[in-house]
């Protein structure tokens, strides 16, 4: 007996409607966001389940971006008092599990890889990885 698989492509940006969090309540989609109105999100942004959003002193995530799973962006830190606006440029790809810190810049067409720590910018069309992430290439894939 054969078998067949049959894959139906989603698009994405015809199905796509802009979420209203609510401060520290799940999403429909299992993500969470501390003061939602310090969130600003572009379109076509897709954010993976069990994501934690710490915008007290702002997020803004541009259009087409992918966030992975169980990751942490955070505009505070409490445990050494720093804090600053995260931005997450048009194209970013962030890898499940990954935190992001305050005042971090993630570039245009970047990719964090899965279980990174971002601690510093990440420039334009960068690929970085680990705890601290580091750069290992670049993105010629745009």
């Amino acid at each position: 007996m054969e078998w067949r698989c049959i894959l139906q492509t989603v698009d994405f940006k015809r199905i796509w409607t802009k979420p209203n969090p609510k401060h520290n309540v799940p999403t429909k989609w299992n993500w969470v966001v501390s003061y939602p109105e310090n969130l600003q999100l572009g379109k076509y942004v897709d954010i993976g389940a069990f994501t934690y959003l710490q915008a007290q002193k702002r997020i803004v995530i541009s259009d087409n971006v992918e966030i992975g799973s169980h990751c942490s962006i955070y505009s505070v830190n409490t445990i050494d008092g720093t804090s600053g606006i995260v931005f997450i440029m048009e194209g970013a790809q962030i890898g499940s599990h990954s935190t992001i810190l305050p005042g971090v810049t993630i570039g245009k067409n970047s990719k964090v890889g899965a279980h990174s720590l971002v601690n510093k910018n990440v420039l334009d069309n960068t690929i970085v990885v680990g705890v601290p992430a580091k750069k290992i290439g670049e993105n010629s894939h745009v």
